[in-house]
């Protein structure tokens, strides 16, 4: 058995192959080209072992060089930076490093502490494609947040008629509207029956509230000095432009993700959850993934997440503290899911109002909220079984049956 330590970077990669010994066998760098990752399969062959007799040891998942290993049947485990730092304190007290030391630091730390890290076991087609959506339509969520945000500061400087007159500032009608009257001006100009037509135009089509919505743009307002309407009203337009798109890139990736889901054999588990609807689902499958024995214990779950503290005791001395090293996605996915659960299962929302008045925000609430969820979801999904309220609280109540 060998021991490879890579320390990864998007234009190199250092190696360091290590025997069982732990003496060093062979250090060099690799480009990020093809030619450089062969350069590992050609080491390999200088020491006349297959693939999967090499563990390679490196802090990433997400990379080429990744993809180009697990092809060729080489076994990976993924070391978490943190965990590279511990690792290095140890071997250098002055925490001087390079490149060279951090493969050879990666190679010990998975010779002598294999038992403790995770083989990198990647999931299926499919639920790489659900994981690949989830992602999307929370980075177009923080971007379209992010962009009607200013959007809206513009608006309030210099055309408050346009907030809230089709409702959302993110609808697609009311984005439509701006575009095509990007100042109070233009849209002053309109008289009803042009306005009607846009609106039906764009299929708003409830008269009374079209009605209702011209009187609210013809209404008195302030009016902003027209230099400064003439400054912002190409911005106006600009923004309203890029909102549109992302808006309906995010339906599409919506649509998307409501058609991989069902096709997962687990999306039943998770569909079951009370609250999870049609992003939350998904989310949680995702990151429970396919693999069942990449997580032995809820502990495990919940530990990825973020949702259990940190505990450290030392003599008398205990210090449980808020879990900052975790997959903080799944820690937010975890978070909706619970707060969404509310509304929708009597005993989260009683675990929620009782823990409540002891925390010192709802988000930690709701973190422990997500926290005794997860136990419940790793149960179903180990047992392969969908969720069951009724099931669920004789299972509480017979727990907190006292014993005779």
């Amino acid at each position: 058995m060998f021991y490879f330590g890579i320390d990864w970077s998007e234009e190199h990669h250092n190696l360091c192959i290590q025997n069982q010994a732990g003496a060093i066998i062979s250090e060099l760098e690799l480009r990020h080209t093809l030619e450089g990752f062969e350069q590992i399969d050609l080491e390999r062959r200088k020491l006349d072992v297959p693939a999967r007799q090499c563990l390679v040891a490196i802090e990433t998942s997400y990379n080429l060089l990744v993809d180009y290993l697990l092809d060729r049947d080489y076994t990976l485990y993924l070391i978490p930076p943190q965990a590279t730092d511990n690792y290095r304190s140890r071997r250098r007290s002055s925490g001087a490093r390079t490149d060279e030391s951090d493969a050879a630091v990666l190679a010990k730390a998975l010779r002598i502490d294999l038992d403790y890290h995770q083989r990198l076991r990647p999931n299926s087609a499919l639920t790489q494609q659900i994981l690949a959506q989830v992602r999307l339509i929370e980075i177009l969520r923080r971007s379209i947040q992010r962009q009607s945000n200013q959007l809206r500061a513009v608006l309030v400087r210099t055309y408050p008629q346009a907030l809230g007159l089709f409702g959302k500032l993110t609808s697609q009608v009311s984005l439509h509207f701006l575009m095509t009257y990007p100042t109070a001006q233009e849209a002053l100009t309109l008289d009803k029956g042009s306005f009607e037509a846009f609106c039906r135009s764009h299929r708003y089509c409830r008269a009374g509230l079209i009605s209702r919505r011209y009187a609210q743009l013809m209404a008195p307002a302030p009016e902003a000095n027209p230099s400064a309407v003439q400054a912002y009203r190409d911005q106006v337009r600009i923004l309203a432009e890029l909102l549109l798109s992302q808006v309906k890139c995010r339906i599409q990736a919506q649509s998307q993700l409501r058609q991989l889901f069902p096709q997962h054999p687990d999306a039943f588990i998770f569909e079951s959850l009370p609250g999870t609807g049609d992003l939350l689902a998904p989310g949680l499958l995702a990151k429970f993934g396919d693999h069942r024995d990449r997580f032995p214990k809820a502990g495990s779950v919940q530990a990825l997440a973020g949702t259990c503290p940190v505990t450290r005791e030392s003599g008398k001395r205990k210090i449980v503290s808020f879990r900052r090293g975790c997959d903080r996605d799944f820690r937010r996915i975890a978070q909706q899911f619970a707060r969404a659960s509310l509304s929708q299962s009597g005993w989260a929302f009683a675990y929620w109002r009782d823990v409540r008045p002891h925390c010192g925000s709802d988000s930690d609430a709701y973190r422990r909220l997500a926290n005794r969820w997860l136990a419940i979801v790793w149960k179903m999904w180990q047992d392969r079984k969908a969720y069951d309220e009724t099931y669920h609280l004789k299972q509480r109540a017979q727990r907190r049956r006292p014993r005779s």
